[in-house]
């Protein structure tokens, strides 16, 4: 029900574009998220918007990333600029829907000094 891709691999400091394409799920209604996943290490939340707009992210990438959704599109987007080696990870977006967590299948992000 969640379809994530647009990562790739690029140098420090340049950008990409997430997208997430969500389906059976009203994002009027529900917060989505973006996690991120590096290897040997947990899964961690990186941003997330809620049904009214509100968005808050992990300290890191403040300044950097930035969380988007189109509801009418079903789409939650995640640009992500000044990208670091520490940000390569794989990313997966989420949401919580009655107590079940649904997650995409992952889009890998690398990132080259």
């Amino acid at each position: 029900q969640l379809q994530a891709s647009g990562g790739g691999l690029v140098q420090t400091g340049c950008s990409l574009r997430l997208s997430c394409v969500v389906s059976g799920i009203d994002l009027n209604y529900y917060a989505i998220g973006w996690y991120r996943q590096a290897p040997g290490k947990e899964r961690d939340m990186v941003a997330g918007i809620e049904p009214d707009g509100s968005i808050y992210y992990e300290d890191s990438v403040k300044g950097r990333f930035t969380i988007s959704k189109d509801n009418a599109k079903k789409t939650v987007f995640l640009k992500m600029d000044s990208l670091k080696t520490e940000d390569t990870a794989i990313y997966y977006c989420h949401v919580r829907r009655s107590g079940i967590d649904y997650w995409g299948e992952g889009t890998q992000v690398t990132v080259s000094s």
